[in-house]
């Protein structure tokens, strides 16, 4: 047995699951889970972050220029599978971290365990550990949440930036005091809802409280609505990490985490965004319904000195699993110094 960890099994009749409490309060996915997994063979590696492990994968040349990708919610490494052979093929390193609570890595089941500065520490702590240097850093969704985070911690190490259909949310002044506080008070009067009333009510409050109070976070719905995917074995991929509700307290509370950085936030745009005076390059889709009737790309375009801007038409909100290729090849563009351009799926 591990050192101070305990197991114990959870019989599940679906698949005769068996979970695993390391500790009281932290839940490791069963390796089980992630067999046989459609397009997704990659080998795992992990680093233990404190009292927390934490999965990442590592492919292609170890010398090669590192590309950091980093998902959002309720994803995990899994979503960028059509991303990594063609960008390992261009000789690139590529790094594909789960962040805690997703993915194989470890699952707090308290929402009182996760917060946005522990996922930036954490991610940060990765990046210093493999000692990444001059890396490319893509995020998407809350993967540019944080990511543009990590990236403001650590600037020297990274040359290159891709965002695409995410946002770093900012105030500053009474704006950033009284935000989370209100967001929270909106979350609370929304209360518990359905996945279809959630739907139906279509707005990012309404989100923000059906994943919060919801235990049993529908990521099939998730997936096969915002990720245009009606494969099963596709949508298996996505819920494998989650055996459980007991695994899901690191997803349901992404999102309510979001306007808890506003003052921080605010300040990684002054001190490193507006000075930023390497490529950066703007790719969102014309058809995500998060970012929709949002000024996200706008702020990217106008407020990072010299940022590139490109269209992807045709495409949703998860873009890696759309058209993941194209997307590794426009990176590749883009950081070779080639010209770069939209396209449509």
């Amino acid at each position: 047995m591990r050192p101070l960890l305990t197991a114990f099994a959870i019989f599940v009749f679906s698949g005769f699951v068996v979970a695993e409490e390391i500790r009281p309060g932290v839940m490791r996915t069963p390796d089980s889970q992630f067999e046989n997994l459609k397009g997704f063979d990659f080998s795992p590696n992990y680093l233990e972050i404190g009292e927390l492990r934490i999965h990442y994968v590592d492919e292609g040349p170890k010398d090669g220029k590192p590309i950091f990708l980093l998902h959002g919610q309720p994803t995990w490494g899994y979503l960028f599978r059509h991303m990594i052979p063609p960008l390992v093929e261009a000789g690139y390193r590529v790094i594909v971290p789960d962040m805690v609570g997703f993915g194989r890595s470890d699952k707090p089941t308290r929402k009182e365990d996760y917060s946005y500065p522990k996922h930036i520490e954490i991610m940060s702590t990765l990046v210093k550990r493999l000692d990444l240097q001059q890396a490319v850093f893509f995020g998407q969704d809350w993967g540019g949440l944080v990511g543009l985070r990590v990236v403001a911690e650590t600037p020297d190490r990274f040359s290159h930036i891709i965002v695409s259909n995410t946002g770093l949310v900012a105030a500053k002044g009474i704006g950033a005091w009284i935000g989370y506080p209100i967001v929270k008070l909106s979350v609370w009067w929304e209360g518990a809802m359905t996945y279809e009333e959630m739907r139906a009510r279509a707005n990012f409050r309404s989100w923000i409280a059906y994943a919060y109070y919801d235990e049993n976070l529908a990521v099939d719905k998730i997936m096969r609505d915002l990720g245009k995917i009606s494969d099963r074995k596709i949508i298996k991929g996505y819920e494998a990490p989650f055996p459980s509700s007991r695994y899901k307290a690191g997803a349901q509370i992404f999102p309510y985490l979001i306007p808890s950085q506003l003052k921080e936030n605010a300040e990684a745009w002054e001190d490193v965004y507006e000075k930023w005076d390497k490529p950066f390059l703007v790719a969102f889709t014309d058809e995500d319904p998060v970012s929709s009737g949002t000024d996200f790309a706008e702020q990217f375009a106008t407020r990072v000195p010299g940022a590139s801007q490109v269209v992807i038409r045709g495409v949703g909100h998860f873009v890696q699993e759309e058209v993941g290729p194209q997307l590794s090849a426009l990176i590749d563009d883009f950081v070779a110094g080639r010209e770069v351009s939209g396209f449509s799926k």
